[in-house]
């Protein structure tokens, strides 16, 4: 078959934070893709804001260097996916990997491979591709080069690799510094053979196979992203298989439902570095964008309107966390200010558009009009669903996470996480007591002689919602966990995961430092003095089992009489301040957390005090 030796497609895939977009800014840098006088920022690809603000990737991205090499061969352009690292992302993840031909697989050289390490090759192994294996952060004072190689090898026989994907290249590298060598540098150092990214470059030539096609095949081209434009709509990312397209061209579009459209193609757009720009036609392993099509889906398929032929639809895993998204109904609803977004058609309209671009994500309806179950693969995509739709002006009511449940002959089963645990030796007994509470097994331990242990638990996926703060206070901050699904297993029995209780105010008002300086003594305050608050509003944490109703809003009586301390400041201890995440974690069964763009609040879901009370004194005696 023939092939076009002037493109090569790959994907850069690796765990959250070990270097991948680093990387490919140093090759775009490398590459000659910005002007001298451009100002570039670190970290190029992480363009959505959220992705800033936490420093990790969340949409699949690509772009494409022109790379000249040094022996004066004509230029290749190479197309890079920059894929997430997070395994809640994982439909991102599949999406990349299905428009590349191999994968650079990035291993930090002191933490090694990790679980959504294990996530990403595990993908990139089913779908068959060459990976070249690159060990970044060489220049780690704690890296352990050639142990970490050793786990790799480990971690691709564990997979069921097949021989050809074993003997993998290996690249040494330092994407912060723009080096990299095929020599193994000693550990804590920088390769000192090299003083670029050549290296790196010569191995994807060799290693990542050139697009092969058929001549005279009818075109398939497979929708594999959305993207957005103001003038030109919706805008379809392909990959062409076979065939050729050209601006203006008739195609047939073939839809998710099996129905076939003839549509003409409006605009035809390659990438070149960040930017796109007009193209006349693209071939046979070409990545590009196209315009004219309104409604089309990801997975679909642009074939020849003679001989139709449609590729196969994207395959995702399953989700396994679920979340009750609704329209707000908190007495404080629609005071924040104008523009926001309260009513249920809005609502519905943005989760039926999140669809569009999202496919690992599930909308199903309730048994209410103004609410809907959200499923998505964890607790972060949702998160984020959520953070981008306050962000956009919507106000909204969330519930509890929680996970989805399948029947197995009959019986009830989970979805069980597989938890990797990095903490100091101090902490050891503290992570085993709290990963036992939440029905956690052990399964390895390793002790690397750093002071530092390696834990692996096999956990139920409800058992970590909520898990992450309560991790971090043991830690003292210093532990680091991943986790990433592992099967399905029998419902393992009821799970508390929260000894506290909640304070809850039990009337509409402002909160006043009178009445806060005598609750603090009770338990953790959320809120400052000043808060409007309305009755079911959660203010505080309990240091106890059960609930408290309190009345927050009570004044100090003021009388004619000087009192010796009237002039001293109330010392009050500064309030918990709870992060969108941080509330979805600490949520209970009978809680929620209402959103808005200026606040976000824990509330209970029956609001009344004597109703939740009625129904507590039923559950008890039934």
């Amino acid at each position: 078959m023939p092939t076009r030796h002037d493109i090569r497609n790959v994907a850069i895939v690796a765990h959250v934070d070990h270097g991948k977009t680093t990387l490919v800014d140093a090759m775009l840098k490398q590459a000659g893709a910005f002007a001298a006088h451009q100002q570039v920022d670190e970290r190029v690809m992480d363009s959505n804001d959220l992705e800033r603000e936490k420093g990790i990737t969340i949409l699949a991205k690509n772009t494409a260097v022109r790379y000249h090499p040094k022996d004066g061969g004509d230029p290749v352009v190479i197309n890079i996916i920059d894929t997430p690292g997070h395994a809640d992302f994982g439909g991102e993840v599949e999406r990349g990997l299905s428009m590349v031909d191999a994968v650079v697989l990035l291993v930090d050289a002191s933490e090694g491979p990790l679980p959504q390490t294990r996530f990403v090759l595990r993908k990139a192994l089913q779908a068959k591709l060459p990976v070249i294996l690159c060990i970044n952060k060489t220049d780690r004072p704690d890296s352990r080069i050639a142990e970490v190689v050793d786990e790799a090898y480990d971690l691709f026989l564990d997979l069921d690799a097949t021989e050809e994907q074993i003997e993998f290249p290996i690249v040494y590298a330092c994407a912060r510094d723009g080096i990299a060598s095929l020599t193994k540098p000693e550990d804590g150092t920088v390769p000192a053979d090299s003083e670029d990214l050549l290296p790196l470059f010569t191995t994807l030539l060799e290693t990542v196979p050139a697009p092969s096609y058929e001549e005279n095949a009818p075109l398939q081209a497979h929708v594999t992203n959305l993207d957005a434009d103001n003038f030109l709509g919706r805008i379809a990312l392909c990959r062409i298989q076979q065939g050729t397209l050209r601006k203006g061209q008739t195609v047939a579009w073939m839809k998710r439902d099996g129905t076939v459209h003839n549509v003409r193609i409006t605009e035809l757009l390659m990438t070149e570095a960040l930017t796109r720009k007009p193209a006349e036609e693209a071939g046979p392993g070409d990545i590009c964008a196209v315009a004219g099509i309104p409604e089309i889906m990801i997975g679909e398929t642009l074939a020849d309107p003679e001989n139709p032929v449609a590729l196969p639809l994207i395959q995702v895993d399953e989700p396994a966390i679920s979340m009750t998204i609704g329209t707000n109904n908190s007495p404080l609803v629609g005071k924040g200010g104008k523009g926001h977004k309260v009513t249920a058609r809005l609502v519905k309209d943005r989760l039926e558009r999140e669809l569009i671009g999202n496919v690992s994500l599930r909308v199903l309806p309730t048994e209410r009009p103004d609410a809907w179950e959200v499923q998505g693969r964890g607790e972060l995509a949702l998160a984020i669903l959520v953070e981008t739709m306050r962000r956009e002006g919507f106000e909204l009511t969330v519930g509890r996470p929680e996970v989805v449940t399948r029947e197995v002959d009959g019986k009830t089963h989970e979805p069980v996480e597989r938890m990797t645990i990095d903490v100091p030796e101090e902490y050891l007994g503290a992570v085993t007591q709290v990963m036992a509470s939440r029905k956690g097994r052990m399964e390895t331990m390793t002790n690397h002689g750093s002071g530092w242990v390696r834990m692996e638990f096999l956990v139920p996926a409800r058992g970590l919602i909520g898990f992450r703060t309560e991790f971090l206070t043991e830690t003292r901050g210093t532990g680091i966990a991943h986790s990433i699904f592992e099967s399905y297993e029998p419902w393992m029995g009821e799970l508390r995961t929260r000894n506290s209780g909640s304070l809850v105010a039990d009337r509409s008002g402002v909160a006043t430092p009178y009445a806060m300086l005598n609750l603090q003594e009770r338990g953790t305050i959320f809120i400052e003095p000043g808060t409007e608050v309305y009755e079911g509003m959660l203010v505080g944490e309990n240091s106890r089992a059960d609930d408290m109703d309190v009345n927050i809003t009570k004044e100090k009586k003021l009388t004619n009489m000087r009192a010796s301390s009237a002039d001293t400041t109330e010392n009050l201890v500064p309030p918990r301040r709870l992060s969108l995440e941080q509330s979805l974690e600490f949520c209970r069964d009978d809680e929620c957390v209402e959103v808005t763009p200026d606040e976000v609040r824990i509330r209970k879901v029956v609001l009344d005090q004597r109703l939740r009370a009625r129904a507590a004194s039923k559950a008890k005696h039934a």
